[in-house]
């Protein structure tokens, strides 16, 4: 009898992973909505039961190689997804309120992130107190947005203001990224990066963002006409995928991260691509990625919580660490409400207060890349944990508080 091939062996062994991991997050993002909470915080939550209990399967999950690829496949393809979202129309739109809210959150997070972490990490190095700022910046607007339709007032001007401020928060929180990631592999090379190497880097993201503007305007009605000729099932799915991984790559050889080019194919991408497929009866680009998504994005999150160590839960120092930074990620975002007029001040800030699928991206490149080590990394992930389940409860008292606090006839503006 011949002996099964070792490849054989590898894609049998990745797919009872698989199983394992998919059911795991699907059923733990259930019980999160049932709980009125986002299905990433039950992914992250399945994956950190799974990595920690005493079996050799689950503690293989957070090393497995194939695993990881998918995971990191999911993070681009989430990336693209957001991008599709945010069309340039939104970035554009977003107005002044929003936009103020947006910058000044992200800076003024970073900057005390960067203080609380060299408070509660006084022996890590510039670098991780850098990059523990840095991955506390970027708003994820999801619990926020489900608060609000919960409640019946999407179409408040809080709600409009947050939204609008997260498109802009998106973009931001990258550019951070690829500053921050830019730098550490300036030092990791042994050079010392200057003042000059951080404004190319910066030139060269949003030279990235602007050549993919340029592009859709003018090149890819064209070429997304011409695939419309084709009669070949799929084909605006495969143009889609491939832009995304195009732009990824080509963002990885300008030496920025991949996902900040996947972002901006996706928002290259807006309806009018899928005009001609959707008059002959076909799917619009977004809900054609949307079961791919659905597929390798909760692989990401699941392996995030795998890679916790809930030991280190127990140790004072990351448990102070996650405070330190949770407190910054608040204080941060409270300065949102500083550059907002006319609508509520509270809940502006408290809707920004979120962080998800940005902040466990950083802890993911920092874990990959030595920066952070398994107790900061647990940090940043419970600081996701931690900022999720407080934006209901603030959101919600800040808005009651809000009403009451205005007259019945705006009240009924609103």
């Amino acid at each position: 009898m011949n002996a099964t091939p070792a490849s054989a062996q590898s894609v049998a062994h990745l797919a009872l992973v698989l199983a394992l991991v998919l059911v795991a997050a699907k059923l733990a993002g259930e019980a999160a909505s049932r709980a009125r909470q986002p299905p990433v915080l039950g992914e992250l939550v399945a994956g950190m039961v799974l990595g920690n209990l005493p079996w050799a399967l689950g503690r293989s999950l957070g090393t497995d190689a194939s695993l990881d690829m998918l995971a990191q496949l999911g993070v681009l393809l989430l990336l693209f997804e957001i991008g599709i979202e945010s069309t340039v129309r939104d970035l554009l739109e977003v107005g002044a309120n929003a936009a103020r809210a947006a910058v000044l959150g992200t800076v003024c997070t970073f900057v005390v992130g960067v203080a609380f972490a060299r408070v509660a990490l006084p022996g890590a190095g510039i670098v991780a107190h850098v990059f523990l700022g840095a991955s506390i910046t970027a708003t994820s607007v999801g619990i926020t947005a489900r608060v609000f339709k919960d409640l019946g007032r999407t179409r408040t001007l809080e709600a409009r203001t947050i939204l609008g401020a997260s498109v802009l928060d998106d973009v931001l929180g990258l550019l951070v990224l690829a500053l921050v990631t830019g730098w550490i592999a300036a030092r990791e090379r042994g050079h010392s990066a200057s003042i000059g190497s951080l404004a190319l880097l910066l030139v060269k993201t949003v030279g990235l963002l602007v050549t993919a503007v340029a592009v859709g305007v003018r090149l890819t009605p064209r070429i997304f006409g011409a695939a419309a000729r084709l009669r070949t099932p799929g084909v605006l799915l495969a143009v889609g995928l491939s832009f995304c991984f195009l732009f990824a790559w080509g963002a990885d050889k300008l030496g920025l991260a991949p996902i900040i080019g996947a972002f901006a194919a996706g928002l290259v991408l807006e309806e009018l691509h899928s005009k001609r497929f959707v008059a002959r009866g076909e799917k619009p680009l977004a809900e054609l990625v949307e079961p791919i998504t659905d597929f390798l994005v909760p692989v990401f999150f699941v392996v995030m919580g795998v890679r916790v160590d809930v030991r280190s839960f127990v140790h004072w120092h990351t448990l102070a660490l996650a405070g330190a930074l949770a407190a910054a990620a608040v204080i941060g975002k409270l300065a949102c409400g500083l550059g907002v007029r006319g609508t509520s001040r509270l809940a502006v800030a408290f809707g920004m207060m979120p962080r998800g699928e940005v902040t466990l991206i950083f802890a993911s490149l920092g874990r990959q890349s030595g920066v952070l080590g398994a107790d900061a990394y647990s940090a940043v992930v419970l600081v996701v944990v931690l900022t999720t389940l407080l934006t209901p409860t603030a959101l919600k008292w800040s808005l009651a508080r809000a009403k009451t606090a205005t007259s019945p006839a705006a009240a009924q503006s609103q």
